[in-house]
């Protein structure tokens, strides 16, 4: 099943970078992330049709989590030129953009795709699984997060789209708890299916994946770059100075 799993994650991002090589647009690949969660989930389900309540449960999860995502990120970004990142990789690599977009970009996020998908992909390479009480502390962590994640994303999206608010810091709503609370919520929810998974038979290999996702969302391609990009706006670093940047806990009181 692990094998089966790498073979359609290539085949996934191969169909991306033909798409996005061709339009001249890599960002697309952030389009394909949920959806590709999705189908790994569904094609292990349904290839070994492990179809007990902790595999269902997990993979109904993920399919929740992927297509708000995928919608969430679709409408934001479709019809809008390449993002900045991508952009500025393809002026840094000049002739070599194709190969390297090629491993950096969509090779790279197949990776991480495989390593964050492991709790359903290892659960499913069961013969069988039980969810026990520990399943419900699973789900209860994921709910959590599912919330931070999809609440702070809507905020963000109302706080924006008011005219009046172009330039400035969304400290308001769970933004005045987090710097990051769409981030946060991403991280606890795979936590929970790691829980999930883990007390439902799969190895504990299955914590490989929400400690690698809380590790980039805190340390490479989350809070940093994003960090980065704030950093000289107007009132941010007063923002900075009490607001936490990624667990939520009350703002500290300003001096």
């Amino acid at each position: 099943m692990i094998l089966e799993s790498i073979i359609v994650i290539f085949i996934y991002f191969l169909c991306f970078f033909i798409v996005g090589t061709y339009i001249k647009n890599n960002s697309i690949v952030d389009m394909g992330w949920g959806i590709g969660f999705v189908i790994v989930a569904w094609y292990t389900t349904l290839r070994t049709l492990n179809l007990y309540t902790s595999n269902l449960v997990i993979t109904i999860l993920i399919t929740i989590w992927g297509l708000r995502l995928f919608y969430h990120i679709i409408k934001r970004n479709w019809g809008k030129p390449e993002d900045f990142r991508y952009a500025n990789w393809r002026k840094e690599w000049g002739k070599l953009v194709i190969p390297r977009a090629f491993l950096q970009i969509y090779m790279l996020q197949g990776v991480f795709m495989f390593i964050v998908a492991l709790p359903i992909i290892l659960l499913n390479s069961e013969n069988q699984s039980t969810f026990t009480i520990f399943g419900f502390v699973g789900l209860l962590i994921w709910t959590i997060g599912f919330f931070f994640e999809s609440v702070g994303d809507y905020q963000l999206k109302v706080f924006k789209s008011n005219p009046e608010n172009k330039g400035k810091i969304m400290d308001q709503g769970l933004w005045k708890y987090s710097r990051h609370p769409n981030y946060f919520g991403e991280a606890t929810m795979w936590w929970g299916i790691a829980v999930i998974a883990f007390s439902s038979g799969a190895s504990i290999a299955s914590f490989i994946s929400p400690i690698t996702i809380t590790y980039l969302l805190l340390f490479v391609s989350g809070v940093p770059m994003l960090e980065k990009s704030f950093a000289k706006r107007p009132g941010y670093k007063e923002y900075k100075e009490v607001t936490p940047v990624f667990f939520p806990w009350f703002p500290k009181k300003s001096k």
